[in-house]
């Protein structure tokens, strides 16, 4: 079924834009981003590994969400970076379904580490005394697991739906990555079949997900509004008020591209691209590492501890 490949293996990825002075200006901001995106998240992993106050399972889900951001940001922001500066955009039909295969992976691991989470802050709000069994290093380990066991399940359907079909005539992708509906524009075969396949595993991953951290969120809101003391209430909106803003900005993004049909795609698209592709993972370290208490002590402690060596 891998037809119409074996002719010319290449695909052109048409980038974020085609005005010459423009690309100077955006390879120096995305690089920019590419670099807060690596030192946040890495920075942010060995803070949770180094410090024992983090070593509790917020921050456990955290660092792999981290991981996953670092693991996504690479897989596209040194492809993009490269094609804004050389002449050369062609990248091989391997290199096109290893892109999209690997980014498909670490963005659906992260819809359901978001979802994780959601469920360690409602249990940890709402059954304070079931948290220690709930949320054992057992069962996180089990929650990262099945993220990433689903994540790998769904991205070898989206890529096997995508890439599936025989490609005709000049392959140029409207994109800045090998990005599903603008590969599927490619196709000589019939699309139907895998926009459907795609439409309704994205939409179960991305609802699915999106449902667990609507309801844990609504049992929250409901257990913090019903709390005596404004402090513990204060402390608990600070904790999901950092998750809450990293959930917006990648499912807003996430379900503008994703939940509507290939023939509605638009130059927009690759601004949302942007957004979760780029934006989203630099974002999370920050929210979390400025919107917690946890994270400025065990700083300043790491802080104080190197400047006494």
């Amino acid at each position: 079924a891998m037809g119409g490949n074996h002719t010319q293996p290449t695909f052109i990825l048409l980038g974020i834009t085609d005005t010459p002075w423009a690309q100077a200006p955006l390879f120096v901001l995305f690089l920019l981003i590419y670099v807060l995106t690596l030192a946040g998240n890495i920075g942010l992993m060995v803070l949770v590994w180094v410090a024992p106050s983090l070593h509790i399972p917020m921050y456990f889900f955290l660092t792999h969400l981290s991981l996953a951001d670092v693991c996504y940001a690479t897989v596209i922001s040194p492809r993009m970076l490269t094609d804004l500066l050389s002449g050369d955009k062609t990248i091989s039909w391997a290199g096109c379904v290893t892109q999209f295969h690997l980014f498909a992976l670490f963005a659906t691991a992260e819809c359901h580490l978001l979802a994780a989470m959601a469920y360690d802050r409602h249990v940890a709000i709402c059954h304070p005394l079931r948290y220690v069994t709930a949320a054992s290093p057992r069962a996180c380990w089990q929650l990262v697991a099945w993220s990433y066991l689903v994540a790998s399940l769904s991205a070898l359907v989206y890529t096997g739906c995508t890439f599936g079909g025989s490609f005709c005539g000049p392959r140029r992708v409207d994109h800045f990555f090998c990005e599903a509906s603008a590969v599927l524009r490619l196709a000589c075969s019939g699309t139907r079949g895998s926009e459907v396949a795609i439409f309704a595993l994205a939409t179960a991953n991305g609802l699915g997900t999106g449902v667990v951290i609507l309801l844990s969120y609504g049992r929250i809101l409901h257990a913090v509004l019903g709390m005596r003391s404004a402090p513990s209430k204060a402390r608990a909106f600070r904790t999901c008020a950092s998750h809450l803003a990293s959930v917006s900005v990648f499912y807003g993004t996430l379900f503008f591209m994703y939940l509507q049909p290939v023939s509605r795609h638009s130059s927009q698209d690759k601004v949302a691209s942007v957004f979760y592709t780029v934006v989203s993972p630099v974002l999370n370290p920050f929210i979390y590492s400025l919107r917690t208490q946890e994270v400025k002590a065990a700083l300043g402690k790491c802080r104080r501890g190197m400047l006494n060596l």
